[in-house]
């Protein structure tokens, strides 16, 4: 799925929230429900740009280690089988 917006993008839309711009203008401002808006600043809320690149960083390397664990631990439960030389 196609991501319309980038976090750069949601975070300036949060912020132009805190500053005092209604929701419902800035819904239209940028063609989002105010569904969409709320869900943003219940995940986006309170961050900064580099906050979020950081996150996704650690997303990724999280990934990245339970993948090698997988394999370990498969590699694990192979010599452990009985019957094994």
């Amino acid at each position: 799925m196609k991501k319309r917006f980038t976090e750069e993008q949601i975070i300036a839309a949060l912020k132009q929230a805190e500053v005092g711009t209604p929701v419902p203008e800035l819904c239209r401002e940028h063609g989002i429900s105010s569904a969409t808006f709320y869900k943003w600043q219940a995940k986006y809320g309170g961050l900064d740009v580099s906050l979020i690149a950081r996150m996704k960083e650690l997303e990724a390397e999280n990934a990245r280690l339970k993948k090698v664990y997988a394999e370990e631990r498969l590699k694990a439960d192979i010599l452990m089988e009985p019957g094994q030389v």
